[in-house]
């Protein structure tokens, strides 16, 4: 965002979502299993250590985009057994400011983020404003780490199991709590669950379908009671499992990695309209592509919201790589070429529909 603003020449507190007019804004209560602060381990100008509400030592490199787990409190299946959740109705979930790992320590780091119901109220009724919430693996990793999720599932796949259940629960209840503290400000809603890297799903798709997939559907079944629309965020590459998420009811799907072997051409295929795609542009290209090429592999993509149900995005966060004029390029190409009826010249598939 520096990179952008300096080159465009911006002035240093212009919002992207407003200068672009954005289509849609996720907003992330506190998902903390425990609701507290963050306990500063050690602190200097570079970089910060905190242990978090999921019980985790992270430092984060405050000029690095990701943060780095350094240790997981939670690290026998035991502990994990005994783990308790705070309440998930908790009202400082959604009405206190406070320190929140999903929502503080990510790209950026932030202390004491503003009540959620605040950031709702700040975007609405400007944008579409969607909730969030974390199915079972996305909070399971963030409490015992990756190589320990991995691992327990090999040594203890139904006590990992039974555990998982009762994340399921947890994250029901804290999507119930969250559109009922809207009071009806949201569009829709984001379940976050990263299951995949770039040649498929972490773990079988058996043991998914079994005890994670179950708690995907609850969510989507509550919000669609609401009159909610879902879109799953889940990064990789879950070919193996792409046809449980429109079985389940998931309405768009996100971000499409084309790092992981995605196109969203391909996809529309398929899937048809089955389900909505978000995403697929490639960061990469965004980054090091002519305009030509550029226009080019955008076009080409837009064949894919050919009766509507894409929502042009990339396909990961917009590294800082990618030049100002380059991202507002791509972002007023497809303003101007995404306009109904379609008109994609030489770009246009006529087998997409």
């Amino acid at each position: 965002l520096e990179r952008w603003r300096r080159e465009l020449g911006l002035a240093p507190d212009t919002d992207i979502y407003r200068y672009y007019d954005l289509d849609w804004v996720v907003t992330i209560p506190n998902m903390d299993p425990h609701i507290k602060p963050f306990e500063i381990l050690r602190e200097s100008e570079e970089e910060i250590v905190v242990r978090t509400g999921f019980e985790a030592v992270i430092r984060k490199k405050l000029d690095y985009p990701m943060p780095a787990f350094l240790a997981f409190e939670t690290d026998t299946i035991e502990k994990l057994e005994a783990f308790q959740f705070d309440d998930a109705w908790d009202e400082r979930r959604f009405f206190a400011a406070g320190d929140n790992q999903i929502a503080g320590v990510g790209d950026g780091f932030e202390r004491n983020s503003p009540a959620w119901i605040e950031t709702v109220k700040k975007w609405h009724p400007d944008f579409p404003v969607y909730g969030s919430v974390c199915e079972g693996h996305e909070m399971l990793w963030r409490i015992i780490g990756s190589e320990n999720v991995m691992l327990w599932i090999g040594l203890y796949p139904d006590r990992l199991g039974r555990v998982v259940e009762r994340i399921n629960a947890f994250a029901l209840e804290l999507a119930r709590a969250q559109i009922r503290a809207a009071g009806g400000l949201l569009d829709g809603m984001v379940i976050w669950g990263d299951v995949a890297y770039h040649k498929g799903t972490l773990f079988s798709p058996q043991y998914w379908r079994k005890y994670f997939k179950p708690g995907v559907k609850a969510v989507v079944e509550l919000c669609h009671a609401e009159g909610l629309p879902v879109i799953y965020h889940g990064c990789g590459n879950v070919s193996r499992i792409f046809e449980d998420f429109i079985e389940i009811g998931v309405d768009a799907y996100n971000p499409l990695e084309a790092k992981a072997g995605l196109d969203v051409i391909e996809l529309r295929r398929r899937y048809g309209h089955r389900i909505a795609f978000c995403g697929n542009m490639d960061v990469r290209l965004w980054a090091a592509a002519s305009r030509q090429e550029l226009e080019s592999v955008v076009l080409r993509k837009l064949n894919a919201a050919k009766g509507g149900g894409y929502i042009f995005q990339s396909d990961h966060s917009v590294p800082s790589n990618v030049p100002g004029a380059s991202y507002d390029y791509v972002v007023r190409l497809v303003r101007e070429r995404g306009r109904y009826p379609l008109d994609l010249g030489e770009h246009d598939l006529p087998d997409i529909n």
